[in-house]
């Protein structure tokens, strides 16, 4: 990147903030932080001014893949004006940072220590007290770092990852829009190292699967659920959040490493798509996500409130209201189980969501049928969903002959499903290869559906002809399920969200063995 596009930078920086800075107690500065390899970083830093020497708490944070330090200015400011001291950079490799992007390797991780190291120098910063936070890459990073830095005591991770390769590739499975998302807009903005290189050129083949699968042996290490008991044993205070249609690193994987932690944690999961939920508060807008992020760094760097009491995890529902438990268990804890029945009918074969195990069946369909259920886009139905506008699907449309429809009963009172459900389904393929799509749906009297949840699975090494029993966990979610409506399970073969195994005009049977019933078990509350 040029030194004039550099320069260009950091005025526009400096603008940004200059309005809200002119009253502000704070002082603010563009500076060029040298890493621990001599890589140059471009920072915006932030001190408050009028709150005394000091020293003041310190947070980190390091800046989305393809955005530059501005993406936190409206944050960073209220941060500042409330006594603690931000430094918003730009990560390796992107915009006015030097370097290569890495995927978050080792030296972009190392980069958040640099940054506490000169922070601790060249500004009234308390050692003691020190935060990391992000949104997406930045989230994702401040894990990597808070594992690997004890002094890093409180971390707020939003839409980031804990998991990549559950992330990126789940149940073997590529988000092609994703990854081709992250791909392009890492080249238009960022110098890409020699793994997103890689990557970049396989995609650009329409080599989705291999582009992933190469970089599976480097993702176990970018992954903060393969080092939390280096968070654990450091005791840091572990805010997450993420929303249920994150198209890029979806809930569960989120979840999954919230269950892991053994120090003061706390998980929120709003409605909405990658980054959409707390971006604008980001920008400094009134924002729920931020709302709960300030407190948790007020009461971890500050001691404030020490003994304040939020529920653990708070999950919000379409229409705005935020669900309170004390942990996931306890969202997990009210299962209703239905048994799936064989799909009967001469046109629209339609099986049940019944309350008892039905075995012995078996219901066939052909792969690689179009169908018109489907995840949505990547951001933009997730994007939708978060201002109350699902992704909807007519069931009496879904093609029979692409896909396998159960429905459950009509429920007179009304229900609320909060939390991840499961499907175990046994499948016998015709080939080694097929990916299914499991879409879960609130349905009303008319057929119209509104998307709830959805997961891939693909099988990469079946026997044709062998039952597989598959358990497939939906993406977590929370919706009140209105009084006349019912649930309905579609699943078929084809998603245009994702890079897919599946052959045209072969055939997958679904079947129900007495040993292993075809269920579909939800938390319904």
């Amino acid at each position: 990147m040029s030194r004039s596009l550099i320069r260009w930078l950091a005025l526009c920086v400096l603008l940004a903030v200059c309005t809200a800075a002119s009253a502000a107690g704070f002082n603010k500065t563009y500076e060029r932080i040298p890493s621990w390899d001599g890589t140059q970083l471009g920072a915006l830093v932030l001190v408050p001014r009028g709150h005394g020497p000091g020293p003041f708490p310190l947070i980190v944070m390091p800046a989305s893949w393809s955005l530059p330090n501005l993406e936190y200015v409206g944050r960073a400011a209220q941060l500042a004006n409330d006594g603690y001291v931000v430094v918003s950079y730009t990560s390796r490799g992107f915009w006015d940072s030097a370097g290569r992007i890495d995927i978050a390797g080792p030296p972009t991780v190392e980069d958040v220590s640099a940054v506490i190291d000169w922070a601790l120098t060249h500004t009234p910063a308390n050692p003691d007290a020190i935060g990391a936070s992000g949104i997406s890459y930045g989230a994702g990073v401040s894990l990597l770092a808070a594992a690997r830095d004890p002094r890093i005591r409180a971390v707020a991770a939003l839409s980031g990852w804990a998991d990549l390769e559950a992330s990126l590739y789940a149940n073997r499975t590529v988000s092609r829009q994703g990854v081709a998302l992250l791909v392009g807009a890492g080249a238009l903005t960022g110098r890409p190292g020699p793994e997103l290189a890689a990557i970049t050129a396989r995609v650009a083949l329409g080599d989705y699967d291999s582009a992933v699968e190469g970089f599976l042996p480097q993702a176990a290490s970018r992954g903060a659920v393969h080092e939390v008991d280096e968070i654990n044993r450091n005791g840091t205070a572990v805010l997450i959040a993420n929303a249920f249609n994150d198209s890029l690193f979806p809930p569960n994987q989120s979840v999954d490493f919230y269950q892991r932690l053994r120090g003061p944690r706390q998980l929120l999961l709003s409605q909405g798509d990658h980054a959409t939920a707390e971006l604008p508060g980001a920008l400094g807008l009134p924002n729920t996500v931020y709302e709960a992020t300030t407190r948790w760094f007020d009461r971890h760097l500050k001691g404030r409130d020490p003994d304040a009491s939020e529920p653990a995890v708070r999950l919000a529902t379409l229409d705005g209201q935020w669900l309170a438990y004390a942990d996931w268990d306890a969202v997990q804890a009210d299962q209703v189980t239905y048994g799936l029945t064989r799909p009967s009918g001469l046109v629209q074969a339609t099986g049940t969501l019944a309350a008892r195990d039905a075995t012995g069946w078996n219901h066939r369909i052909a792969t690689g049928v179009p169908t018109v259920a489907e995840a949505g886009p990547v951001l933009i139905g997730g994007l939708l969903q978060g201002f109350g506008v699902p992704v909807v699907t007519s069931m009496p449309l879904v093609s029979r002959l692409g896909a396998a429809v159960w429905a459950g009963p009509v429920y007179p009172n009304g229900r609320i499903l909060a939390g991840a459900p499961t499907l175990r389904i046994t499948v016998v393929p015709d080939r080694r290869e097929v990916s299914l799509f499991a879409y879960l749906y609130s349905v009303d009297a008319l057929g119209m559906g509104q998307l709830l949840t959805h997961k891939p699975y693909s099988l990469r090494d079946a026997v044709p002809g062998q039952p597989r029993t598959l358990d497939i966990a939906l993406e977590a979610t929370a919706a009140k399920i209105p009084a006349g409506r019912r649930l309905v399970l579609v699943v078929d073969t084809l998603d245009l969200r994702y890079a897919d195994a599946t052959a045209p005009g072969r055939a997958l049977t679904f079947a129900s063995p007495r040993e292993a019933p075809s269920q579909l078990r939800v938390p319904l509350h």
